[in-house]
Protein backbone atom coordinates (compact mmCIF):
# COMPACT_ATOMS: atom_id res chain seq x y z
CA UNK A 1 0.00 0.00 0.00
CA UNK A 2 1.56 3.02 -1.01
CA UNK A 3 1.78 6.10 1.84
CA UNK A 4 1.28 9.34 0.51
CA UNK A 5 1.32 11.59 3.52
CA UNK A 6 1.54 11.44 7.81
CA UNK A 7 1.05 14.27 9.44
CA UNK A 8 1.86 14.24 13.35
CA UNK A 9 1.42 16.08 16.35
CA UNK A 10 1.70 15.83 19.95
CA UNK A 11 0.79 17.88 22.89
CA UNK A 12 0.90 17.28 26.85
CA UNK A 13 -2.13 17.88 29.43
CA UNK A 14 -2.65 18.13 32.94
CA UNK A 15 -4.78 14.90 33.27
CA UNK A 16 -4.08 11.51 34.47
CA UNK A 17 -3.78 9.18 31.34
CA UNK A 18 -7.41 7.26 32.48
CA UNK A 19 -8.63 10.46 32.49
CA UNK A 20 -7.97 11.63 29.05
CA UNK A 21 -8.78 7.92 27.47
CA UNK A 22 -11.99 8.35 29.05
CA UNK A 23 -12.29 12.03 27.66
CA UNK A 24 -11.11 10.99 23.88
CA UNK A 25 -13.03 7.86 23.28
CA UNK A 26 -16.72 9.83 24.29
CA UNK A 27 -17.46 11.37 21.27
CA UNK A 28 -20.03 13.86 22.93
CA UNK A 29 -16.71 15.36 23.83
CA UNK A 30 -15.84 15.93 20.19
CA UNK A 31 -15.98 19.17 19.31
CA UNK A 32 -15.35 20.18 15.74
CA UNK A 33 -17.99 22.46 14.54
CA UNK A 34 -19.69 22.19 12.57
CA UNK A 35 -19.36 18.41 12.30
CA UNK A 36 -21.16 16.09 15.03
CA UNK A 37 -20.60 12.65 15.31
CA UNK A 38 -22.24 9.76 16.02
CA UNK A 39 -21.57 6.25 16.98
CA UNK A 40 -23.23 3.07 16.49
CA UNK A 41 -22.40 1.41 19.85
CA UNK A 42 -20.20 2.06 22.65
CA UNK A 43 -16.40 2.79 21.89
CA UNK A 44 -14.92 -0.71 20.90
CA UNK A 45 -12.88 -2.46 18.20
CA UNK A 46 -14.59 -2.58 14.87
CA UNK A 47 -17.68 -0.15 16.09
CA UNK A 48 -18.69 2.24 12.76
CA UNK A 49 -19.20 5.90 13.26
CA UNK A 50 -20.49 8.53 11.11
CA UNK A 51 -19.28 12.50 10.98
CA UNK A 52 -22.28 14.47 9.85
CA UNK A 53 -21.58 17.74 8.17
CA UNK A 54 -24.50 20.43 6.85
CA UNK A 55 -24.96 20.03 3.28
CA UNK A 56 -23.35 16.78 3.13
CA UNK A 57 -23.64 13.03 2.52
CA UNK A 58 -22.52 11.26 5.95
CA UNK A 59 -18.92 10.29 6.27
CA UNK A 60 -18.46 6.94 7.78
CA UNK A 61 -15.45 5.30 9.73
CA UNK A 62 -14.60 2.77 11.80
CA UNK A 63 -12.71 2.46 15.42
CA UNK A 64 -9.80 0.32 15.19
CA UNK A 65 -6.47 -1.25 17.14
CA UNK A 66 -8.20 -0.12 20.35
CA UNK A 67 -5.62 -0.64 23.28
CA UNK A 68 -7.41 0.50 26.44
CA UNK A 69 -5.98 3.59 27.64
CA UNK A 70 -3.06 3.32 25.35
CA UNK A 71 -3.96 4.05 21.55
CA UNK A 72 -7.11 3.59 19.59
CA UNK A 73 -7.25 4.56 15.54
CA UNK A 74 -10.11 6.03 13.83
CA UNK A 75 -10.15 4.80 9.54
CA UNK A 76 -12.02 6.66 7.03
CA UNK A 77 -11.95 4.59 3.96
CA UNK A 78 -11.74 6.37 0.42
CA UNK A 79 -12.26 5.10 -2.78
CA UNK A 80 -8.92 3.38 -3.50
CA UNK A 81 -7.40 5.16 -0.02
CA UNK A 82 -7.92 5.41 3.52
CA UNK A 83 -7.37 7.81 5.93
CA UNK A 84 -6.11 6.74 9.68
CA UNK A 85 -6.52 9.12 12.53
CA UNK A 86 -4.12 7.18 15.37
CA UNK A 87 -4.36 8.44 18.08
CA UNK A 88 -1.20 7.48 21.38
CA UNK A 89 -2.18 8.48 25.04
CA UNK A 90 1.63 8.19 26.88
CA UNK A 91 1.90 8.56 30.65
CA UNK A 92 4.03 11.66 32.07
CA UNK A 93 3.48 10.89 36.13
CA UNK A 94 0.53 10.39 37.91
CA UNK A 95 -1.69 13.74 36.40
CA UNK A 96 0.33 14.45 32.98
CA UNK A 97 -0.13 12.75 29.62
CA UNK A 98 1.05 13.06 26.07
CA UNK A 99 -1.34 13.03 23.71
CA UNK A 100 -0.38 12.22 19.87
CA UNK A 101 -2.25 12.06 16.76
CA UNK A 102 -0.90 10.85 13.60
CA UNK A 103 -2.55 11.30 10.42
CA UNK A 104 -1.96 8.85 7.85
CA UNK A 105 -3.19 8.80 4.44
CA UNK A 106 -1.97 5.12 2.42
CA UNK A 107 -3.17 3.26 -1.01
CA UNK A 108 -3.29 3.36 -4.00
CA UNK A 109 -5.21 6.56 -5.00
CA UNK A 110 -3.73 8.20 -1.51
CA UNK A 111 -2.07 10.81 -4.27
CA UNK A 112 -5.58 12.02 -5.31
CA UNK A 113 -6.57 13.15 -1.68
CA UNK A 114 -3.34 14.05 -0.41
CA UNK A 115 -3.72 17.99 -1.53
CA UNK A 116 -7.21 18.02 0.44
CA UNK A 117 -6.16 16.26 3.26
CA UNK A 118 -2.62 18.12 3.55
CA UNK A 119 -4.89 21.65 3.78
CA UNK A 120 -7.56 20.41 5.64
CA UNK A 121 -5.49 18.96 8.48
CA UNK A 122 -1.91 20.39 8.11
CA UNK A 123 -2.49 23.91 9.47
CA UNK A 124 -5.18 23.01 12.11
CA UNK A 125 -4.12 19.80 13.69
CA UNK A 126 -1.50 21.90 16.22
CA UNK A 127 -4.50 24.54 16.96
CA UNK A 128 -6.92 21.24 17.66
CA UNK A 129 -4.39 19.07 19.71
CA UNK A 130 -4.30 22.32 22.06
CA UNK A 131 -8.26 23.06 22.48
CA UNK A 132 -8.29 19.31 23.21
CA UNK A 133 -5.62 19.61 25.83
CA UNK A 134 -7.35 22.69 27.35
CA UNK A 135 -11.03 21.39 27.44
CA UNK A 136 -9.33 18.04 28.57
CA UNK A 137 -7.77 20.09 31.47
CA UNK A 138 -10.89 22.01 31.89
CA UNK A 139 -13.19 18.94 32.55
CA UNK A 140 -10.99 17.33 34.72
CA UNK A 141 -11.02 20.94 36.87
CA UNK A 142 -15.25 20.73 36.56
CA UNK A 143 -15.28 24.06 34.68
Amino acid sequence: MSEALTLEQWIEADVSPAFAWRYRTDIGTWDDPPATFRLDGPFVEGVRGTTLMPGQDPIVWWVRDVRPERSFAIEMPLDGAALRFDWYFAPIGDRRTRLTQRITLTGTNAAAYRDPVAAGFGATLEPAMKRLAAAMVAAANGE
